[in-house]
């Protein structure tokens, strides 16, 4: 059951933004599928909702996904059970498509003698139409997601050879993709020619790995080689592995909101280390915005490093001013809206004697709609501080995202409704602060104009299917 906004559900698993996918994929290890588990496992924050894998022997396709985390869909029988030295992963979070088993990836399909898996991260904004063209011509879709438009197009075009059709495809499609297919004898990496969203290669002794983040090819100990190149297709087969450049040259649009609050710290996306890409947003937010206040702190776990960078630029005391409880699991009970408070406390606690009579800032990466920082600066009010600010270290999202990002509406974002002072007159703020474009893009390794930044000022670089777009 969907709940109202500000109830105890919500302040259990708040609406903040969420990604559409992580992908992991092997070629040529004896035990692809259990790289593939741990490559899935540094991934989860990618996708919560369902994962899989697709393995093969060189002949024999197998498969297992189901609903749930990593941890809970597989097991040591499981991943014995699943043959092979090539296989692909993926994690999922649903924008596109309801979060049902059948549209959990990777996708598989067997057309004219040939296996062809898919798993895809990013939005296809044109898929609407190229679906009704298709289904006009007599394909019969399974599933409600836009990447099963992927395998139609590829099976349509298989006739001139996987690599062709692969090309093909990708001159059709519009959007977001990062996105790995898998036959019985290869792997084939592709990035959408803007580069909304991040894909590399790394390599672990003679074996390939193409994953989402490098944190992923850390945890299985490959090394890193570069990333998958903006329209770029990379082939990886027995002969080894050969890339075939774009056919189309597009501006970078890379998703700043990657380096921002989606990948993990530890990863290096679009050729960036987020951590060191993330405190120098924060120590810029603290030149812009100094503030007179008792301690500096985060909402665990999200702001924890968008805190560290001000704290150290300031000179103000870092404190954990609120502690997370890490077992609050999915299937944790929901209280009643007679437990509403309880429910406030169960993922997050203050710590009522440092924060009485103090002033607090707090650092976050983003608003989105901002019902659950209202619900926490209450609570922090109710604990006795004396003064509550917050600062942003990004511009306000006034504008939907259809790349992969789960705002994909105006109506859905606080900023696009309100000003400024209204935000922080909503959440219960004595002051709000955001951080600005042009400060936005100073720590990155690359320009503004690489940025993709619609979210920020609305200006967008490919049409919108418009029966895609959510009103």
């Amino acid at each position: 059951m969907k709940e109202e906004p500000g109830t105890a559900g919500e302040e259990l698993h708040p609406r903040r933004p969420k990604e559409e996918c992580g992908i992991f994929a092997v070629y040529g290890h004896e035990d692809a599928a259990k790289l593939t588990y741990f490559g899935l496992y540094a991934l989860q924050h990618r996708g919560q909702e369902s994962a899989g894998i697709v393995t093969s022997d060189g002949k024999q396709v197998l498969e297992h996904k189901a609903m749930g985390l990593v941890p809970e869909i597989f097991n040591e029988a499981v991943l014995d059970s699943l043959k092979g030295h090539i296989a692909l992963g993926h994690v999922r979070y649903s924008t596109t498509g309801s979060s049902l088993l059948i549209n959990a990836q990777p996708f598989k399909i067997r057309y004219s003698g040939t296996s062809l898996a898919i798993a895809h991260n990013g939005n296809l904004v044109n898929a609407s139409r190229i679906r009704s063209e298709l289904e006009d011509r007599g394909s019969i879709f399974q599933t409600s997601m836009d990447t099963e438009v992927v395998l139609h197009l590829t099976a349509k075009y298989l006739k001139r050879g996987l690599e062709e059709a692969m090309s093909e495809t990708m001159a059709r499609i519009k959007g977001a993709y990062s996105m790995v297919v898998m036959t019985e004898d290869a792997i084939i990496a592709a990035r959408d020619p803007n580069g909304f969203r991040p894909l590399c290669l790394g390599k672990l002794n003679s074996s390939y790995v193409v994953a989402s983040e490098t944190c992923a090819l850390d945890l299985v100990e490959a090394e890193y080689i570069r990333q998958v190149k903006p329209g770029e297709i990379l082939i990886i087969n027995q002969n080894g592995i050969r890339s075939m450049p774009p056919r189309t040259s597009l501006r970078k649009s890379q998703c700043v909101f990657e380096l921002i609050y989606f990948a993990r710290p530890d990863s290096n996306v679009f050729d960036q280390n987020v951590y060191l890409f993330r405190k120098k947003q924060r120590k810029l937010l603290a030149r812009k915005f100094p503030r007179e206040v008792d301690l500096v702190m985060p909402f665990p776990d999200s702001g924890n490093y968008a805190a560290i960078g001000y704290a150290q630029e300031s000179g103000i005391p870092l404190e954990m001013g609120v502690i997370r409880n890490h077992y609050v699991g999915r299937t944790f009970i929901q209280p009643s809206q007679s437990m509403r408070d309880f429910g406030v406390k169960v993922k997050l606690n203050p710590v009522k004697e440092l924060l009485r009579d103090r002033k607090v800032l707090i650092i976050e990466d983003s608003i989105i709609r901002g019902t659950t920082a209202r619900s926490r600066i209450k609570t922090l009010r109710k604990v006795g501080a004396r003064k509550v600010h917050m600062l942003v270290s990004c511009p306000p999202h006034r504008f939907p995202c259809h790349y992969g990002i789960d705002f994909s509406s105006r109506g859905e974002l606080i900023a696009a409704q309100k000003s400024v002072d209204e935000i922080g007159d909503f959440i219960g703020l004595d002051s709000l602060g955001y951080l600005d474009v042009d400060n936005l893009v100073k720590p990155s390794d690359n320009t503004r104009e690489e940025r993709f930044l619609a979210c920020f000022d609305g200006k967008d670089t490919v049409r919108i299917d418009d029966r895609f777009t959510k009103q």
